[in-house]
């Protein structure tokens, strides 16, 4: 499995790589890689002849400093677990903060339509910015024919199509399932750093997600907003943070429905210190 540090030397690869008509799937990452990670690399694969899997701890997208010093590292055994996937199919990206950003480690701004002011844009200011920053830079570099990005990010996903249209990048943005737990947990790498009470209570999320989904069918969406609030005000151990219907579309949260757009519920919950996010389809 080849591990490249310098987007010079992965760049002329993946240049060697397509003059034999080979195809590129891309999967960026900020590592501590889990099991929904190898999903969206088993897609790329099963879609592209090499995967690119970056790893890469995007100090720009950090609006808590003590979040980004506390994140997981863990470089040898994510490329331990690419290898239960393809010891040859994938290449590894795992640049230094200085090949990314030179010496300027700061975020382009960038307009998204207004997608980077809703949900998660509320809570963490300069965040998508330093996302679309990133991921910029990836395809810059790599020039991949596909990137794959999982739906738990929804707005993340979202955002990056937006960028890839507005800018006209040359790749095709595919959103993957989100990977659950047995319990109905999200993947999530923060999900090592829950304690073990909070890791018993936190399926209650995906839980509750669901019979929003149900309440939706019949009940308006402020019916259900005030039914999952109640559902969190009695629980003991989580927090919750925010809860809204959108437009999948537009991210708006939804005034009243209509048969002609498609919704889903967002969630962001603080279990302990750590925040996890999830999402659910609703029609």
């Amino acid at each position: 499995m080849e591990i490249y540090t310098d987007k010079n030397k992965i760049a002329n690869a993946i240049k060697a790589l397509k003059s034999s008509n080979n195809t590129v799937g891309m999967v960026p990452t900020m590592g501590a890689l889990h099991q929904g990670h190898l999903q969206l690399v088993i897609k790329a694969l099963s879609e592209n002849d090499v995967a690119v899997v970056s790893i890469f701890v995007n100090p720009t997208q950090f609006d808590n400093k003590t979040d980004l010093e506390k994140y997981p590292r863990t470089l040898e055994g994510d490329v331990a677990l690419l290898k239960t996937v393809s010891e040859t199919q994938i290449i590894v990206y795992a640049p230094t903060v200085a090949d990314i950003y030179g010496g300027n480690t700061t975020s382009e701004a960038f307009d998204f339509d207004g997608l980077e002011f809703e949900m998660e844009g509320k809570f963490r200011h300069g965040h998508f910015d330093g996302v679309g920053t990133v991921v910029k830079r990836f395809f810059d570099i790599v020039k991949p024919h596909k990137a794959y990005f999982g739906e738990k990010d929804f707005q993340q996903l979202q955002i990056i199509k937006k960028m890839v249209e507005k800018h006209q990048l040359p790749v095709v943005i595919v959103g993957c399932k989100i990977h659950r737990a047995s319990s109905g947990l999200a993947m999530s790498s923060r999900n090592t750093r829950l304690e073990p009470k909070y890791k018993t209570a936190a399926p209650f999320i995906y839980k509750t997600l669901k019979t929003a989904r149900t309440q939706f069918g019949t009940k308006s969406a402020t019916k259900v907003i005030e039914w999952v609030t109640k559902a969190f005000a009695k629980h003991d151990l989580l927090e919750l943070e925010y809860f809204l219907i959108a437009d999948v579309e537009t991210l708006k949260p939804v005034k009243r429905k209509s048969n002609k757009k498609k919704y889903r519920a967002f969630i962001a919950v603080y279990a302990g210190e750590i925040r996890l996010i999830d999402n659910i389809a609703l029609n």
